[in-house]
């Protein structure tokens, strides 16, 4: 069955044939509306009636541009990942004060989560599932981030000018940075609950943000 005879929406009632679509248009209207369904029902129970209706488009080209909902899922997984590399990317910190750019990663990836809610749902629901679909991910296996060997020199370089102590190991800052803003975010309905106060607030996300910039930096000087 050709793509193009899939994409094609119902001939008009003039009678003159419509505009063929754009498939690479057409695989991210899949995409986005697979993140959607997927951050919202989870592998389990999304459903490609589902993603299909809400890209419109016919449900037979999931499995064209796909393959199954498992491919689609790992698709999705691979899309909001290259978006965090994208992001750090945009941090720019090489050549940076090393407490400067410390502070400009964490704030990065802090606002990053705040911005995309959906990628802690579709992480959480991977982790549930044992991770198979990033295991089985060699794009994301090679998408590994270049940012650890960056934190690292940045780490060497605080502690030649005195500013950083020794022996910091920098995948596990990595994980810190990246573990301090995840749960506040993953927990804040039951947090807020717990604690009486509103922690979704723009100032409670503020006062959030300015603490792990604080808690980090202290704990990195000698």
């Amino acid at each position: 069955m050709s793509t193009i005879w899939l994409e094609m929406p119902e001939r008009r009632a003039n009678g003159r044939k419509p505009q063929r679509r754009n498939p690479e248009a057409t695989r991210q209207k899949l995409l986005a509306a697979a993140r959607h369904e997927f951050a919202g029902s989870g592998l389990a129970g999304a459903r490609v009636d589902e993603i299909a209706a809400r890209a419109g488009v016919n449900k037979q080209l999931v499995y064209h541009y796909f393959g199954d909902k498992d491919a689609l899922y790992l698709a999705v997984l691979e899309w909001v990942y290259e978006e965090i590399r994208a992001q750090e990317r945009k941090l720019n910190l090489e050549g940076l004060p090393p407490e400067h750019a410390i502070k400009k990663l964490i704030e990065g990836s802090f606002d990053h989560l705040a911005a995309h809610p959906d990628f802690i749902v579709l992480l959480n629901d991977e982790n549930r599932g044992g991770a198979r679909h990033v295991k089985d991910s060699r794009k994301l296996e090679a998408m590994h981030s270049p940012l650890v060997s960056l934190v690292g020199k940045i780490l060497k370089q605080g502690v030649r000018e005195g500013v950083f102590r020794r022996g910091v190991n920098p995948v596990h800052l990595y994980i810190s940075i990246a573990g301090l803003s995840y749960f506040f975010f993953s927990n804040t309905p039951t947090l807020s609950a717990i604690f009486g106060t509103d922690l979704g607030s723009a100032a409670a996300k503020r006062a959030r943000r300015k603490h792990v910039v604080d808690l980090v930096l202290q704990a990195l000087r000698p």
